[in-house]
């Protein structure tokens, strides 16, 4: 099966997932990674800081812009080397996993390229892009889409952060098979787990990512098998959240709540 993952260079948490699925991945399998950027439509990485600064807080800014700083400058000494790896492609090339660069996943250059890899299925993860039918209908085996929280609640943005600041004891990831709407269509897996009284927004967001890369390794199984009993999401119960306001950082920090 030839199976495409989706994907922007995210330093911090998707270098340990992948590591996690290509070291156990089937050699029946081809994959491949196309790397979109990490921003979403109409936004500049320097808006994005900017934004994040405003909500966050100046210093949160600072912190996080200097561990990217440290990552890239790591991903330069290092590359791939060692176990730990400080980039998306390093990762890649160490594991021999073919890769490109798509700016639009929905033109009709990538549908293309999509279409001549003989692409079976399409996996999701961390994708800021919001994919039209014409990419959803070109694998036979599927499109899914990972998203860290019990769909339908806490559909949108960084739910990770929702969970905490709104003081939930569980939280969960979902897998499912996507459709025109967002966060909507039919769930393929999904796992449930306890929030510790010590989870930082970092550590919930590298665990969700750990479960996750087990989540896939069991859903590709399945659709191997031809498993792929569905359950449909009722997209009248949950809730959506998108970009926090700054009331939300002062309740998941009088939450007890830290970042990292």
């Amino acid at each position: 099966m030839r199976i495409v993952f989706l994907s922007p260079d995210e330093p911090f948490y998707l270098p340990g997932f992948y590591k996690n699925i290509f070291e156990r991945l089937s050699a029946a399998h081809e994959a491949r990674v196309v790397i979109v950027p990490p921003v979403y439509k109409n936004t500049t990485k320097l808006g994005l800081t900017v934004r994040y600064a405003r909500t966050f807080g100046v210093r949160e800014a600072a912190v996080l812009s200097a561990k990217v700083i440290r990552y890239k400058l790591m991903d330069r000494l290092r590359g791939g080397k060692g176990e730990r790896f400080y980039s998306l492609p390093s990762l890649l090339e160490r594991y021999r996993i073919p890769y490109t660069h798509e700016t639009d996943l929905n033109s009709p250059g990538c549908i293309e390229r999509l279409r001549a890899w003989k692409t079976d299925l399409i996996i999701s993860v961390s994708c800021p892009q919001i994919f039209k039918k014409d990419l959803i209908e070109l694998p036979p085996r599927g499109c899914l889409n990972l998203h860290g929280s019990l769909l339908p609640d806490y559909r949108g943005v960084m739910p990770s952060f929702w969970v905490l600041a709104n003081a939930e004891r569980e939280a969960g990831i979902t897998l499912f098979f996507v459709n025109e709407k967002i966060d909507a269509g039919d769930v393929l897996v999904q796992r449930k787990y306890t929030i510790g009284t010590g989870d930082t927004l970092d550590s919930l967001i590298a665990r969700s990512k750990m479960i996750g890369s087990e989540m896939v390794l069991e859903a590709i199984d399945k659709i191997e098998k031809g498993d792929t009993g569905t359950r449909p999401l009722d997209m009248k119960k949950g809730r959506y959240f998108g970009w926090p306001k700054r009331e939300d950082v002062k309740r998941f920090i009088n939450n007890g709540r830290q970042f990292r």
